[in-house]
């Protein structure tokens, strides 16, 4: 190249100058806009960047969050202390009105019994039919096991039943009168209970051996 322009006209070479200097201006300008919006995309980034707090700044907002939550865990604490202290004081009355009131169905409905009876000691006393009196008392009876009945009250099953100790409680052993009677009740001394599944009195029996 630089030895074509050693052989070039004067006039050639002016006017190729001329074209090179044009060029640069040219390119110049061209990327001039370039840098410009480089440079103030810089000044933007750096502008909006979070501003960093030092360790006395970090540590104070990290105090002031945990003392927000202990607040809010304090104010739940209080609220459920609350709350359990009157459901405990609620449990405990019913709990107390149960205790003193809680045989009061079963007490109204023994009451006709006693009514019953009252009548019946009355008949007795000027009755001359000893066995109108025997049914009166067997009906006055039969009814009290009804409502004990209806109030979870059973009869404990004695008769030719296998002991149980569960159920039973054996108070004499004799001997059995035939081999098939063998470990089983053959009297009931006392009669035993269950309310709602539950013993209340074992039944009092003589046991076959």
């Amino acid at each position: 190249m630089k030895n074509n322009t050693i052989n070039m006209d004067p006039k050639e070479k002016e006017t190729l100058n001329e074209e090179q200097l044009n060029t640069e201006e040219t390119t110049d300008c061209t990327d001039a806009p370039q840098q410009e919006a480089a440079a103030t995309d810089t000044n933007q980034n750096q502008g909006e960047e979070t501003p960093v707090l030092s360790v006395e700044e970090e540590l104070a907002r990290q105090l002031e969050e945990a003392n927000a939550t202990i607040e809010e865990q304090k104010d739940k604490y209080l609220r459920l202390s609350a709350e359990f202290d009157n459901y405990r004081k609620r449990t405990l009355k019913e709990k107390a009105e149960l205790i003193l009131n809680g045989g009061e169905k079963s007490i109204s409905s023994i009451l006709p019994v006693i009514d019953d009876l009252e009548r019946a000691i009355k008949t007795m006393e000027s009755a001359t039919d000893v066995q109108a009196v025997k049914e009166g008392v067997e009906l006055i009876y039969s009814k009290f096991m009804g409502i004990l009945g209806q109030n979870g009250v059973k009869v404990i099953e004695t008769n030719n039943q296998i002991l149980d100790t569960d159920y039973h409680e054996a108070i004499a052993v004799i001997p059995a009168p035939s081999e098939e009677l063998k470990g089983k009740i053959l009297d009931c001394v006392q009669t035993g209970y269950v309310l709602n599944e539950k013993v209340i009195r074992h039944a009092k029996v003589v046991v076959g051996e």
